[in-house]
């Protein structure tokens, strides 16, 4: 098991809302909001890439900015794009994809997204690949696993997954009906099912777990024998700040003592959360330097895991 790693000095349960969608009046990622709508008489293809664009960059909380910054392309181009009314090129294209943890293909497909085809060897754009290993991130919600995990597979070119989407498509419906229909012990039983196809089927990349699974013994042990763990952890001020920023409200809405819980719930997993192999303090490093980290743990897994002996 490789030793644990703690940085120096001082991202329903997930939240899929875009920050895309509170910009400023008269910003690109107010202008491609207002602009979406030309989609609507864009060629078919390029009308269903610019909804399967912009579906990525909310999943993963990324502004225009810095999608842009991370595909090496113009916010404008990226507005262009969004509405329809950009006739991309393929290579064009598959840079952004890659910056959004994916490929050109995935995005063009009908297929699931989070398991675009992300399993790309390195080259001059990618900064190499985490192997044959499976990185999962833990935390609460807020902890950054979405937003860190989809940025670190970008730079990997490896498949981004969130197992919340997972066992969602499983299921055949949305993780807040789920619970409301089912209950917790339904959706622990799918979390524990898809947890073992992964495994089974020797799954690598990154992938986000949902914010309780430690809390499940054995659903845990399995994620620890089939992955490298990575604790994203963060004040829990930090959680509240960032799930309030992506536009969820829901963790003050009629609980005066929200955050107290919140407190109380991150004190109570806190022990479970340090079992992982990983410590990465995103409130410390913050969103770059976090991402740097999972980055290289990956790497160093890969590595790890392509000179074992069969």
């Amino acid at each position: 098991m490789p030793s644990r790693q703690e940085p120096r000095g001082q991202n329903l349960r997930r939240t899929r809302a875009s920050r895309a969608g509170q910009g400023l009046a008269g910003s690109p990622e107010a202008g491609a909001a207002g602009e979406a709508n030309a989609a609507d008489g864009a060629p078919p293809i390029l009308a269903h890439l610019a909804g399967r664009l912009r579906q990525r960059r909310q999943e993963l909380a990324l502004t225009l900015r810095e999608l842009a910054e991370l595909a090496g392309v113009s916010e404008r181009f990226l507005v262009l794009v969004e509405s329809g009314r950009a006739n991309v090129s393929v290579v064009r294209l598959e840079d952004i994809g890659r910056a959004l943890g994916t490929s050109a293909a995935a995005l063009l497909g009908a297929g699931e997204l989070v398991e675009g085809e992300g399993a790309r060897g390195p080259s001059s754009e990618v900064e190499g690949g985490s192997g044959g290993a499976l990185v999962a991130l833990l935390g609460l919600r807020g902890a950054g696993k979405t937003t860190i995990g989809g940025r670190a597979a970008g730079r990997l070119g490896v498949p981004f997954l969130e197992l919340d989407g997972l066992v969602a498509t499983r299921a055949g419906m949305s993780l807040a009906a789920l619970f409301e229909i089912h209950g917790s012990a339904y959706y622990r039983r799918l979390e524990r099912e898809e947890l073992a196809r992964l495994a089974d089927a020797r799954a690598h990349g990154i992938v986000a777990t949902g914010g309780g699974l430690v809390t499940d013994p054995a659903t845990f042990e399995r994620l620890r024998r089939c992955a490298v763990t990575v604790w994203l952890r963060a004040k829990p001020e930090d959680h509240w700040r960032r799930v309030v920023e992506q536009g969820d409200a829901r963790p003050m809405a009629n609980r005066a003592d929200a955050m107290k819980e919140l407190r109380a719930l991150f004190l109570a997993r806190r022990a479970l959360y340090e079992q992982a192999d990983f410590v990465v303090d995103t409130s410390a490093l913050g969103l770059a330097r976090s991402v740097d980290r999972v980055v290289k743990i990956a790497r160093e897994a890969g590595r790890r895991d392509a000179t074992r002996s069969p």
